[in-house]
């Protein structure tokens, strides 16, 4: 049941409101203000404000109207949006025990089955654990280094596919994601075409970010409807959840019996499972372990997946940039090799490149829901306890007044010029904030790179021409939690016979 469809049982769902006034007699009154917002309506408050898709649109016209933090309130659950980096870093970074708590969602959490794995656990002893898990394998670039092998060897086969099949560059895209994490996390090698494991978490991850795009099922304004049975008129929410529970506990528990089983065969590669299940453990403790693995997988493939794609119709609709960038990599690499991440610090245009990436297409545009744990007042307003709180990044990163022309594909904004300091760094904000940041972003960060640096080295990146007509692409990122542009074509080619040779080379990682 999603906003595009209300049916009879919305409107019995909203009559429902009443029982829900009954138990608030008595409304606490509060000298402090909440954050100004739209006005609501009797009864219902503002529900019928919630964006049903691309949320960071309307949130940035409400920063526009009322700051930097806006509120509104549905059904007597206060929802807070942020609309600058100053804020949300006030807030989430600088008062964290505050703000790092996760709400219940009913659709994704509760009904799909989302609830155990990190992004979506509260904040408490199994969220440290998780936490704690993911940081001894790729908590900082350092130990992201133990993975640069791997990383470069799976960027090289994907150069091999897009080269035989420039057409289907978006699955290529996937499938090298997912290579590189299935790798780190459970030991396993991906299949060239066909693989189980990259067809079942593809969907997984699809179905989590339509689950959890704000305003997308009314499930998650009207909790009470996950009562609802799934045979009830308008209730296809529920079968749709059914549905997507089933793909998840596969994607979940099937990678990490893989595991188990190599290792009593005794011949596991090192990986994030391994390592944790080695010497035993309880069943709690297998439990966060197999949790653990499908987070990393969870947290680091779509967004990795989106921001490589953006990079790919950046190039193609902005070619001076790649020229340059090439001209940097030619420069400090020379044609005898790919590049590697031993070149990273000598290429300061192309790490600028990925920076500019990251702001322009924004991967998570309203990152995701923050939970107030206890009453608040921030900047003279009142946040109650148990507010959602929504950090609108899209609109931190397209900010004018952090960001010259931030509607231009610029990476020079990101380099030091004539005295002039670089703009602020889109990493910081990008991968969210406090205790919540995305313990992924030196796995993602560096999947970026090594796919940037690579891609550059070898292929001219261009619009298509189709009867004559010179094709360019469309800018319009697509609804969802992490937001993907939209399928575009793009002339792939190798940049000379050179580059082809490397392409075409065996390495020995």
């Amino acid at each position: 049941m999603t906003f595009n469809n209300l049916t009879w049982l919305d409107l019995l769902c909203l009559t429902g409101v009443g029982v829900y006034l009954v138990k608030k007699v008595v409304i606490k009154k509060n000298l402090i203000p909440y954050p100004p917002g739209p006005r609501g309506w009797p009864l219902i408050g503002n529900i019928l404000d919630i964006p049903r898709t691309k949320p960071w649109v309307t949130f940035t016209e409400w920063g526009e109207m009322y700051g930097d933090i806006t509120h509104i309130e549905v059904l007597g659950r206060h929802i807070i949006v942020l609309n600058s980096v100053k804020t949300a870093v006030e807030m989430m970074d600088n008062k964290s025990i505050v703000y790092s708590d996760r709400p219940v969602l009913p659709m994704s959490g509760e009904l799909v089955g989302w609830k155990d794995s990190l992004p979506f656990l509260p904040y408490g002893d199994l969220f440290r654990q998780q936490r704690k898990n993911l940081h001894r394998v790729i908590g900082s670039r350092a130990a992201m280094g133990v993975y640069n092998e791997i990383e470069e060897a799976e960027t090289h086969q994907f150069l091999k596919r897009v080269l035989a099949k420039p057409d289907r560059l978006q699955g290529h895209v996937r499938h090298t994601v997912g290579a590189i994490v299935l790798r780190i996390s459970h030991g396993y090698e991906v299949k060239e075409n066909d693989d189980p494991f990259i067809d079942l978490a593809n969907r997984v991850t699809a179905n989590g970010s339509e689950a959890t795009e704000p305003g997308a099922f009314l499930v998650d304004i009207l909790p009470f409807l996950t009562k609802v049975p799934a045979w009830f008129p308008g209730a296809g929410f529920k079968r749709i959840a059914r549905e997507w529970r089933g793909t998840l506990e596969e994607m979940v528990s099937a990678p990490h019996e893989f595991v188990k089983d190599q290792m009593a065969a005794g011949i596991a590669p090192v990986s994030l499972t391994s390592n944790l299940l080695e010497g035993g453990v309880s069943a709690k403790e297998d439990h966060a372990v197999k949790w653990s693995a499908f987070s990393l997988y969870a947290g680091g493939t779509d967004t990795t997946v989106s921001a490589i794609y953006s990079f790919f119709l950046a190039m193609t609709l902005f070619p001076d940039v790649q020229k340059r960038a090439q001209a940097e990599i030619d420069a400090v690499v020379g044609p005898g090799r790919l590049p590697s991440f031993a070149d990273r610090d000598s290429l300061p245009y192309t790490e600028a490149l990925v920076k500019e990436v990251l702001r322009w297409n924004v991967v998570l545009p309203t990152g995701f829901p923050h939970c107030v744990a206890e009453d608040d007042i921030h900047d003279g307003y009142y946040i109650p306890k148990g507010s959602i709180v929504l950090p609108n990044i899209w609109f931190m990163l397209n900010d004018p007044r952090t960001y010259a022309n931030p509607s231009q594909f610029n990476p020079e904004r990101f380099l030091a010029k004539d005295g002039k300091e670089p703009e602020t760094e889109p990493r910081t904000t990008c991968f969210g904030f406090g205790r919540r940041v995305c313990p992924g972003l030196h796995l993602a960060d560096a999947s970026i790179w090594i796919s940037t640096a690579m891609s550059l080295a070898v292929f001219d990146i261009s619009k298509v021409v189709e009867n004559g007509v010179e094709l360019t692409p469309e800018v319009d990122p697509l609804p969802g939690t992490a937001s993907h542009p939209k399928p575009f074509k793009c002339s792939i080619k190798p940049r000379s016979a050179t580059a082809l040779g490397l392409i075409e080379q065996d390495t020995n990682y």
